[in-house]
């Protein structure tokens, strides 16, 4: 009698420490888990204000030329720049 308890104490010692490692094991690979999620949810985060500057750049960009299509300017070939010398002024 005295035998089978104690066999059945080591018994349930053993399979509540083997359940006991196997919740910590768990436990660890879940956190790991939530960290890689949050590295990934960081990134992608990142990623969206690139997005939202991009974005925002774009549409002052297509305002411009909506705005200035009306004005019928022309496309130039040449550019030419009026050189003044250093002794020289312009005055009004």
């Amino acid at each position: 009698m005295n035998k089978k308890f104690i066999t059945i104490g080591i018994l349930s010692t053993i399979f509540l420490l083997s359940l006991y490692v196997f919740q910590v094991n768990a436990e660890v690979s879940e956190r790991y888990s939530v960290r890689d999620y949050q590295e990934k949810i960081d990134k992608i985060s990142e990623e969206n204000k690139n997005l939202e500057i991009k974005e925002a750049e774009a549409n002052s960009l297509d305002d411009i030329i909506a705005l200035v299509k009306p004005l019928n300017f022309e496309k130039t070939d040449k550019i030419y720049y009026i050189r003044a010398l250093d002794d020289q002024m312009v005055v009004k």
